[in-house]
């Protein structure tokens, strides 16, 4: 028989996650764009001139981090009780399971090193950790979904 449990989307909680995920790559990247920037063999002006629109860009970045504050808070609270613990444990395990094999398989075949991988995966990390913990701490009320 099919075990149901009920996750409950705080979608403030979740709304609040994804904000601070954002700022904090903005941080990151920030940080270590000189670093990403020599990893990839381009400079910034090279990035603009190829690139398309930074709002376009910005707004994706954005939506994925809505959809991962999600993803974790339904992952936390089917995993067990909702505490930071369990929430912290979701990123990592996300992280680990998700993030980390995709990228490091990609960068495998396009040689891009380790350095740039650590970068673009780094932030990932943390950022899991810290939207799991914050999605394992935020008990409000919200809608319930059956699954």
């Amino acid at each position: 028989m099919l075990d149901t449990r009920r996750v409950r989307l705080n979608y403030l909680a979740i709304l609040v996650s994804a904000l601070v995920y954002f700022a904090m790559q903005a941080v990151w990247f920030t940080v270590f764009m000189n670093e990403w920037l020599a990893g990839l063999g381009k400079t910034a002006e090279q990035l603009h001139q190829e690139g398309g629109s930074v709002v376009l860009a910005y707004l994706i970045a954005f939506v994925g981090a809505l959809v991962m504050a999600a993803a974790i808070s339904w992952f936390t609270q089917m995993t067990g009780k909702q505490n930071v613990i369990r929430g912290a444990t979701v990123g990592i395990v996300a992280w680990v399971g998700f993030v980390l094999t995709t990228w490091s398989a990609e960068y495998a075949f396009e040689e891009k090193g380790l350095r740039v991988l650590a970068i673009n995966t780094g932030i990932s990390l943390i950022g899991m950790v810290v939207m799991g913990a914050i999605q394992g701490a935020w008990k409000a009320q919200s809608k319930t979904i059956v699954v």
